[in-house]
């Protein structure tokens, strides 16, 4: 595939050309060299109208033959079983591509770099578009990893100028990347590419006038749309189906990124689905979780499939069990009317830390192809054991004085409902029902206003069988197993906890850690997730994004369980602000003959 520009953040070059599947050979045609590219997915998206199906579109084949002097030679137009064109619904014959619109497509390969990517922010003036969205944008700017030619919109309800946005936006920027040159001029170079437009995100009218905007930017280039929806989940359809009618690039491809929560269960993530593919196909849609864009979730697959010391081992047969702990430090301050509708299960568990366990767990796939790795995800996901409620522990912090200050309890928050029982943390025992990890528990465990902030994997392995040193460790044989600690934040690492003699004259054993921290090793600035995620999307990079089906995979484990708690109006067990959590989290672990691995006495 023709790469139409390049990074210096990527050792991979990568097309904007909309199709995954275009291909190019050479050959020659009346003695002349010319370039045939399959355009067939191309037209079937872009070309053929909406209203033709999915089924019909993707029987519709089309070449292009472009000629040494950049010429359109006019093609045949087979169509599946020899079916005569004319046979096609009236509908279909008005849309023909015309030898200009050829020229068009041709020249999305001869003039490559007259193309541009055009990224417009719905939800501009929220907190994420400007703590994270933008920040993002200007570091993959600075870092060169942006095409040439791009253009951001903001987009909100919100009357804004076009340098009230600069003004607001430029608050958020920070130099934090290496000064090879002044940032304060790059970031006016920024900020001189970002606009804003008010609209309603309902309104048809106001995304036509959109893509006027974005249309005098793009100053006839071929144009590449990506759209980040920063807005509240209730009106993702509306914004989309907005953007679907009114702003969608004519020629090149239209991408939306669509933030969580994908639904509250498995009906309403069903529906969401539905809706959002009555309006684009799958490959337009990017679910994305920045938890996947984090540099040690990434680097899960390097670390078991490139090191052979791990690999063998990463199964049930030396491996007794496998944490993934989440921890926040503080509570749900200035969002306890969002997360009160959804409660940690669905915030951080059912998403975050069940991708994380999915990419942890999966086979080897066959490439690193997107498709490839998502598909062995899925089957991870649906190889585990339905969930259990007396396998959950669900928690709720109270407030706590500590140091003579007083901590607020999750209900008094004014924002909270009052009396509510949705749960700020939880912990659950899952398991794997397949050859590789039959019997191992997966114990999972989030929660908020804990005593501190942490994000990591816990594997603890089986102990040594007929130890010779069983003697040295006394009776908590725990202590001589080995622990893979990968820490995914704060102060991103790898720790190997081994067993080790101390130095001296007589037998004493010691556990040391054989440690990788990322900030001693690396010089280098770890990029922030959304930055990975926001470039993957540009790229058409799909792996770190979530597919329909691992969707419903996900909501078809957690769903039953978290209808029973509602059902029941389960109380949750109320822990002190700034502690450990639930003292019931410990009992289910225990009753799995495991301990969690960050309250032993080495953190």
């Amino acid at each position: 595939m023709a790469a139409l520009y390049s990074t210096t953040c990527r050792s991979h070059s990568y097309s904007l050309l909309p199709s995954s599947s275009s291909s190019s050979s050479s050959s020659s045609i009346h003695g002349q060299n010319h370039q045939r590219l399959n355009f067939s997915s191309y037209i079937a998206k872009r070309v053929l109208p909406a209203k033709v199906s999915f089924h019909s579109r993707r029987n519709y084949h089309l070449n292009v033959v472009l000629m040494q002097d950049g010429a359109v030679a006019t093609p045949a137009i087979p169509v599946e079983n020899e079916t005569p064109f004319k046979k096609l619904k009236g509908e279909l014959l008005t849309s023909v591509p015309s030898t200009q619109e050829f020229k068009e497509v041709a020249s999305f390969y001869v003039n490559k770099d007259e193309s541009t990517v055009s990224i417009t922010v719905v939800g501009a003036s929220g907190d994420l578009a400007k703590k994270k969205i933008f920040p993002a944008l200007f570091a993959l700017y600075y870092e060169g990893c942006l095409p040439k030619h791009f253009t951001i919109f903001g987009y909100a309800r919100s009357k804004m100028t076009d340098a009230e946005l600069r003004n607001m936006v430029s608050k958020t920027l920070t130099c934090r990347i290496d000064k090879r040159e002044s940032c304060d001029e790059k970031m006016d170079q920024f900020l001189k590419r970002c606009f804003y437009h008010s609209g309603q995100y309902d309104s048809p009218e106001n995304f036509a006038k959109l893509d006027k905007k974005l249309k005098e930017h793009e100053g006839g280039r071929v144009s590449n749309r990506l759209f980040y929806l920063s807005i509240p989940p209730n009106i993702f359809i509306d914004a989309v189906k907005c953007t679907s009618s009114s702003a969608s690039s004519g020629i090149g491809w239209t991408r939306v990124i669509v933030e969580k929560p994908f639904g509250r269960d498995s009906d309403s993530s069903a529906a969401l689905t539905k809706a959002l593919k009555q309006y684009l196909e799958e490959d337009q849609i990017f679910r994305i979780d920045h938890y996947l864009g984090k540099e040690l979730v990434e680097n899960l697959s390097v670390l078991r499939f490139s090191n052979l010391i791990f690999e063998p081992l990463w199964s049930r047969r030396y491996i007794r069990n496998v944490q993934l702990i989440f921890s926040e430090d503080f509570g749900t301050e200035g969002r306890g009317g969002y997360f009160d509708n959804y409660g940690i299960i669905r915030d951080i568990m059912q998403n975050h830390l069940l991708q994380i366990l999915a990419l942890f767990a999966m086979e080897t796939p066959v490439s690193l192809d997107a498709e490839d790795i998502r598909n062995e995800k899925v089957k991870v996901l649906r190889s585990m054991r339905p969930l259990q409620l007396e396998d959950v522990v669900v928690g709720q912090y109270k407030s706590h004085t500590k140091g003579g200050v007083t901590y607020p309890a999750y209900i008094d928050d004014s924002t909270v409902r009052k009396g509510s029982l949705t749960p700020t943390f939880a912990a659950a025992a899952l398991f794997i029902d397949n050859a590789r990890w039959d019997g191992v528990p997966f114990l999972i465990k989030a929660g908020k206003a804990l005593h501190k902030k942490r994000t990591e994997i816990r594997v603890q392995f089986r102990h040594v069988p007929g130890n010779l040193y069983n003697q040295d460790f006394g009776n908590d044989l725990d202590l001589a197993t080995n622990e893979l600690v990968i820490r995914v934040q704060p102060d991103e690492a790898i720790d190997l906890k081994i067993n080790n003699k101390v130095p001296g004259l007589g037998m004493r054993l010691d556990r040391s850690n054989l440690n990788l921290l990322y900030a001693a090793r690396y010089s280098k600035e770890i990029p922030d997730a959304y930055e990975r995620l926001l470039l993957d999307a540009i790229e058409g990079e799909r792996r770190l994004f979530i597919r329909s089906d691992e969707l419903d995979a996900a909501w078809a484990l957690f769903t039953p369980v978290l209808k029973e708690l509602e059902e029941k109006n389960v109380i949750p067990e109320y822990y002190p602000y700034g502690s450990r959590g639930p003292v019931g989290a410990h009992y289910l672990a225990a009753r799995y003959n495991v301990r969690w691995g960050d309250i032993g006495i080495e953190q």
